[in-house]
């Protein structure tokens, strides 16, 4: 009886890579428990991509076949009785879901087609939960006040520590604290990279083996110019330090000019290279800067190994928080996702 009861919850996905298949796999082993703690049976009615294909179904996408056909095919069936041709602006508007996951593609220049799929989803009255970092980066004032305004929740968790709740943990466990500044190292690859040069490999070995193993952009610029560091630090001014920037707007080194004499000389004074992010307050301003800076082995931050990420955050009233996330899987991106969706149902659930 409880089930017949269930409220449903329905979402519309844009974008079906590794993260979004890792959140539908991860949503199939969960729903059972979701409809048991909150009353809500959680569906997803369209997956829309740009070069796999786009299913439609009211009733729920068959999501297991969905993600068969994915890795037998690299694309949907074209005997999948869900299978429709649609743009992905028309299927936002036309999928009536509650809620849009928006996963497409980075694109750290302008954040688009991210911001107008957002703008899209609020105008169809839509809840947003998005991993990526485009449009926190640019827009994020502008989309959260569209949010507001409607009384519609915009959620990220994702875009900067994948499932490490940092954006959750300022919000939600730090009352009354202003935020003066941060610190991080919040891109894998690059630090990666300087690790296995350390060892002896040469740079573009160190980049192969990143690719090999997954955790590198599709595009290596990304990361090794620091624009994957950027994006995450002007979305972290945007939303902890209530600043108002662009990735444009932050001051950035890449590593591609390191050497393996850089780092064996920063050995020899005791210390590491790392690809760093910070956020700070200047007179009335927020800056922000990526670049390859000096840690002493005396600093936490040499402890940062592999394609683990750290973030510190300076308080006024708390000091100083530390977030480690250690060696992160696609699993935890999904995680963040994951994590955004239940706090939306809670939020329902609360306000029902």
């Amino acid at each position: 009886m409880v089930y017949l009861m269930c409220k449903k919850l329905s979402i519309c996905m844009i974008g079906f890579g590794n993260a979004g298949r890792a959140f539908c796999k991860m949503l199939l082993g969960q729903q059972a428990k979701i409809k048991n703690a909150y009353d809500y049976e959680v569906i997803v009615n369209t997956i829309s991509t740009r070069s796999k294909g786009t299913l439609y179904d009211p009733e729920g996408v068959d999501i297991g076949r969905a993600l068969r056909e994915i890795e037998d095919f690299g694309r949907f069936s074209e005997d999948n009785p869900q299978l429709i041709q649609i743009s992905s602006q028309e299927a936002i508007k036309n999928s009536k879901a509650q809620v849009l996951i928006e996963l497409s593609t980075l694109s750290i220049k302008d954040g688009q087609p991210a911001i107008s799929h957002i703008e899209a989803a609020i105008e169809n009255a839509m809840h947003v939960i998005t991993a990526n970092k485009g449009p926190i980066a640019w827009d994020y004032k502008r989309l959260k006040g569209l949010a507001d305004e409607k009384g519609l929740s915009l959620l990220y968790e994702t875009v900067v520590l994948d499932g490490a709740p940092v954006f959750n943990m300022v919000r939600d466990n730090l009352p009354g604290c202003e935020v003066l500044a941060f610190k991080g190292i919040v891109n894998s690859t690059t630090n990666f990279i300087m690790e296995e040069m350390e060892s002896g490999s040469d740079f573009d070995t160190a980049l192969k083996e990143a690719q090999i193993r997954g955790f590198a952009e599709s595009d290596p610029s990304l990361d090794i110019d620091g624009w994957d560091a950027v994006g995450k630090t002007a979305a972290l001014i945007n939303v902890i330090m209530d600043g108002s920037v662009t990735p444009m707007d932050i001051e950035r080194t890449g590593i591609s000019h390191i050497t393996a004499q850089d780092l064996k000389d920063a050995k020899a004074k005791g210390g590491k290279i790392k690809l760093l992010c910070e956020g700070y307050r200047e007179g009335n301003s927020i800056k922000g800067k990526v670049y390859p800076g000096f840690v002493s082995n005396n600093d936490i931050f040499s402890n940062v190994d592999s394609t683990t990420s750290m973030l510190s955050i300076t308080t006024d009233l708390m000091g100083e928080i530390c977030i480690v996330e250690r060696n992160p899987e696609i699993e935890q991106t999904a995680y963040g996702v994951f994590s955004d969706m239940l706090t939306l149902v809670k939020r329902l659930v609360k306000n029902k």
